[in-house]
């Protein structure tokens, strides 16, 4: 179901679960005083808006113009995304699978630069 502007109520439903999502990860956080653990759901909340924004762009670009720096954007993004969250979860894990972790990130990565500049 579109609203007319291209934005889908599922969208925006998506959008409000992960913006209270959000809000109760930065108020749990706020209780045990972890500001590293609120900046890392801050970054983390707008890099994925910047992404989704970034992806909406690249969607409706035409087969000229824009189409490269959009590329570029959601890549680098989502690559931001992976490696922020390999980072939090690679430490938490015996050596042997926070370096798989690791492995699977730049796996990712190299995978979408491919995908994406490549092929």
């Amino acid at each position: 179901m579109d609203r007319g502007d291209g934005r889908s109520v599922l969208t925006m439903l998506g959008l409000g679960v992960l913006t209270c999502n959000a809000a109760f990860a930065i108020y749990r956080s706020c209780g045990e005083g972890d500001l590293v653990s609120i900046g890392f759901v801050i970054a983390a909340y707008a890099v994925l808006l910047l992404l989704l924004y970034f992806l909406r762009r690249l969607e409706r670009a035409g087969p000229a113009g824009d189409r490269g720096r959009s590329k570029a954007a959601v890549w680098a993004l989502s690559t931001l995304l992976t490696v922020m969250f390999a980072s939090r979860v690679a430490p938490l894990m015996p050596p042997a699978v926070g370096v798989a972790v690791w492995a699977m990130a730049a796996a990712t990565a190299g995978g979408g630069f491919w995908a994406f500049f490549v092929n």
